[in-house]
């Protein structure tokens, strides 16, 4: 053999090792490397019984994992698509920097998509399947930064017109026809699938899209094909905790239809990732022990003779010496300069590049840039199995920016280019712009029915269509089930006490007896199935576990032991809430990406969600996700012994800022009712983009039956509970206000107000003041906008219109949250809000309502002293519901302890 690589350091006997390496490449050509491998593992085996530590080495050397003579050959035309590419590239550029030539500094990107271009069109051009008739289509997470490349690739295939790119990031102007600045499917609803840019979120999503689909396979709602789920991000992007969080999860259950590109360009914003050290080298190691294949595509096309030539291994020593920073630096400074600084380390580097010009050496090129590497990495990548795969493709920020951006620190802020950058672009990339038309930065469209207009075309029919192309609604709706459906929890309870959250499983359970609704619920739980009662679900639908179940649980004699099953229907995602949303998302989005509705639930404890995962929210809302999030254990005192962490008061301010999320926070099982029914009806009916927050509590009370006629101020959110009667002339009257379990203080607050003082009180349960809020702004604005036409009422200006007396609301949230629908209160009627302002503590419930003052006695209190400036009872009375009821009136505000 003509050189044997990899001799190990201080060798004892150099004759001994090569022979060794001599049988094994023997057993390679014979039997094949599996069966070597087979070997290897079986002499390092033998060496550890003997007691020999042999450290695992996760990384392997600096090189292409795929070797020259292995590669799989294109079937492409490799000059008509790397005309295409320039083509692309200066339509992406001319996208940014025309956009920065208006006035009002638009920004855009210009150098990750520069980088990233090759990576993009190989898998535009062979790989990356739409939906069709005879494939249900792959999903490509794009990487945010990278948008002006695939407009610039729609706009040659005809899909968007050069006054639409001159829309890039002018979307009121452009009145729904602008181009967004990222990946947004809110926005762009027929073309973009999933958003991206908020860095991480594309990576956890991607993982839990892939498990999702296998999901559905496993169960049967989806035949099993070989799509493929492609998440791009940069290799900075990987400081991010969610893009490398799941990644066991994907290694662990073998999602092979996933692959990860991984642009390493070796540059976060501001410079580079691990300049001091192998970014490629890091995540090499992190997905190899987490179970994927990764495949390491870093040189290109031209390093191969020099690599062939290499008999002394002396260029991949320096290879791995040269650390990330070295690299940049090489890029950015030329061919004189690799040479010097590079090749010139060693004796024998230097050798090998001494017949080779500058430019030669400049123009050794990084294997991401390379379309054969690429495309051998992505055929190797769709054809491994039981595994994910991660491409780490090495690539150069800016790449043919030259000067005005390439591998320079500042490329990721670039947006503008002066006329020489420009110039030197269009020369390097043969774009036929004559010089007299460059200070346009024109579009250039080659025609339709150009050669290479011709081949992007035909190569888009072969794979099914064009990409982004985005389902805006499934074929087949689900028709909910009538609240008739939900008697068992629209009926009192009598004495019986039970939490809402002890309702919401009442009702999921009914719901998933609907032959045809019931298959396709998706109950999530990050952990804690048995806290919030669902540990019933555990035999009647089982856990989902994609190899089902290996093991006789410990409670298999129990009755609702843990039953794991790999068409279990429960998604249990771990300790990850994360990750539960993410799983949340793939199922509330799959009626779009897989034409199959599915209404997923999703049960955590509040504080956990908007607040500890409140970008992937925004982005569920961004996606236009269909489903319930759950927030269970709510309010800051209705978790009693908890504490300051898990005590939640504003979950519904963070649920109420995002425009399509519709939340409430019930406080009876019947009211939870007409709200699953009413949500179901809108999102699987309907198909109505928007989803639910609920939040429910661990607190047990009886429940009364249905009010008659209630449904509707139900789910407009606010409605009359009990009303006290007819008004007398002066007698002090009071409307009394809440939600969820402290509609029950309020409730007792009123008995103490009849009894200890004569004041007659009505009673409003509000589940949702978040959508009276909304729907009293959207009267406001119709008003204003309208003021000759009869002026609309607000709903609870109307409610309260006829009303006597002030208004007192009490929540179990910070004051805020009631305090929302102030600015529609009757003119002249007093409003008090009282709320959980400040942090949590662990105590019992009785206890946090009167250190929160939101307790019954503070209530009446608060009613009492309204009351008094309006005149109707006088300050004694104040003071003696202040004695009477122990109210300390020297205790600290509980915001500031």
């Amino acid at each position: 053999m003509d050189q044997i690589d990899d001799i190990l350091n201080q060798d004892l006997d150099p004759t001994e090792t090569r022979e060794w390496v001599e049988s094994l490449n023997a057993v390679i050509n014979h039997d094949g490397t599996e069966r070597a491998h087979f070997l290897l593992e079986r002499m390092v085996d033998s060496t550890r019984r003997a007691g020999g530590y042999l450290p695992f080495d996760p990384t392997t050397e600096y090189v292409n994992t795929i070797q020259p003579h292995m590669e799989a050959r294109s079937p492409g035309d490799a000059a008509i698509e790397w005309r295409i590419r320039s083509l692309i590239r200066w339509n992406a550029l001319a996208t940014v920097v025309r956009a920065n030539r208006k006035p009002g500094d638009l920004g855009g990107h210009i150098s990750s998509f520069a980088s990233s271009a090759t990576l993009y069109d190989v898998g535009f051009n062979h790989f990356w399947r739409a939906p069709s008739a005879d494939h249900p289509g792959d999903l490509v997470f794009h990487q945010g930064h990278s948008a002006p490349g695939v407009y610039a690739r729609s706009f040659l295939e005809g899909r968007l017109s050069e006054d639409q790119m001159d829309l890039f990031r002018m979307e009121v102007a452009g009145k729904g026809r602008g181009l967004s600045s990222y990946p947004h499917p809110y926005l762009m609803p027929d073309y973009w699938q999933v958003p991206t840019v908020s860095m991480g979120l594309g990576p956890i999503q991607a993982i839990y899209q892939a498990q999702f689909w296998k999901y559905l396979e496993h169960r049967g709602l989806m035949p099993k094909t070989d799509r493929k789920i492609w998440c791009f991000m940069g290799d900075g992007e990987s400081d991010e905790p969610e893009s490398l969080g799941a990644i066991s999860l994907a290694g662990r259950e073998g999602l092979d239809n996933l692959i990860f590109v991984i642009n390493c360009n070796l540059q976060r914003l501001d410079g580079p990732v691990r300049g001091n050290g192998k970014i490629i080298q890091e995540l090499e190691g992190v997905f190899r022990g987490a179970g994927w294949n990764a495949i390491k595509v870093i040189w290109g096309s031209y390093w191969d003779p020099l690599l062939a030539r290499d008999t002394t291994g002396k260029l991949r020593q320096l290879m791995m010496e040269t650390v990330d920073g070295e690299y940049q630096a090489c890029k950015a400074f030329g061919g004189a300069y690799t040479r010097e600084k590079f090749f010139g380390k060693y004796p024998e580097t230097a050798a090998l590049v001494a017949n080779m010009s500058d430019d030669d050496i400049w123009r050794l090129n990084r294997g991401g840039h390379d379309p054969h590497k690429v495309y051998a990495a992505y055929h190797a990548a769709v054809n491994t199995k039981g595994m994910p795969t991660v491409i780490l493709a090495k690539t150069v920020k800016g790449y043919g920016m030259g000067a005005a951006g390439e591998s320079q620190n500042p490329a990721h802020n670039q947006k503008k280019m002066d006329a020489d950058a420009v110039r030197a672009f269009r020369d390097r990339f043969n774009i036929p712009v004559p010089d007299d038309k460059l200070d346009e930065v024109p579009y250039y469209h080659p025609g339709k029915d150009s050669e290479e207009v011709q081949y992007m075309l035909e190569r888009r029919r072969a794979l099914g269509g064009s990409l982004p192309q985005r389902r805006r609604k499934a074929d087949q709706s689900f028709k909910a089930p009538p609240l008739e459906a939900f008697e068992q929890i629209t009926k009192g309870t009598g004495d019986r006490e039970i939490s809402t959250t002890m309702a919401l499983v009442r009702g999921m359970n009914l719901m998933l007896r609907d032959k045809e609704l019931g298959p396709r619920l998706v109950p999530i739980v990050a952990d804690e199935a048995r806290t919030f009662g669902m540990e019933g679900m555990f035999r009647q639908i089982g856990i989902y576990a994609p190899f089902g179940q290996k093991y006789r649980p410990q409670d298999a004699d129990q009755l609702l032991y843990y039953r794991e099953d790999q068409k279990g229907q429960v998604l249990q995602e771990g300790i990850s809430e994360a990750g539960g949303m993410s799983a949340w998302i793939a199922a509330g989005t799959s009626y779009s990406i897989s034409n199959v509705p599915m209404l997923p639930f999703f049960i955590y404890y509040s504080m956990f969600g908007f607040q500890r995962i409140g970008d992937l929210c925004w982005a569920a809302g961004d996606m236009r996700a269909r489903g319930f999030l759950i927030g269970g254990t709510s309010g800051r005192t209705t978790l009693n012994g908890e504490g300051l962490q898990h005590e939640d008061g504003h979950s519904h301010l963070l649920s109420g800022a995002i425009p399509n999320v519709v939340s409430y926070d019930p406080t009876f099982s019947y009211e939870l009712a007409v709200i699953l029914q009413d949500g179901t009806r809108r999102m699987m009916q309907e198909q109505e983009d928007v989803y639910y927050y609920i939040t429910v509590m661990n607190e047990n009370y009886a429940h009364p039956d249905l009010p008659k006629g209630s449904e509707e101020g139900i789910v407009k959110g606010m409605y009359l509970f009990k009303d006290g009667g007819k008004a007398k002339k002066n007698e002090p009257r009071v409307q009394l206000m809440g939600s969820g379990t402290i509609l029950r203080e309020v409730i007792a607050a009123a008995e103490l107000l009849e009894k200890d003082f004569g004041v007659t009180s009505d009673i409003w349960s509000v589940p949702s003041f978040t959508e009276v809020r909304r729907e009293g702004f959207d009267a406001e604005r119709w008003n204003r906008l309208h003021p000759e036409s009869e002026q609309r009422v607000p709903y609870v200006t109307g409610l309260l219109a006829d009303r006597q007396g002030p208004a007192v609301a009490a929540t179990d949230y910070v004051r805020e949250f009631a305090d929302q629908i102030r600015a529609f209160m009757p003119d002249g009627m007093r409003y008090t809000v009282l709320g959980t302002d400040g942090y949590g503590r662990s105590d019992t419930r009785a206890n946090l309502r009167s250190h929160f003052e939101v307790d019954r006695y503070w209530i009446a209190h608060a009613a009492l002293a309204a009351l008094a400036k309006d005149g109707k009872v006088n300050a004694k009375d104040v003071s003696r519901a202040i004695k009477e009821y122990k109210l300390d009136m020297n205790k600290p505000n509980p915001m500031t302890v």
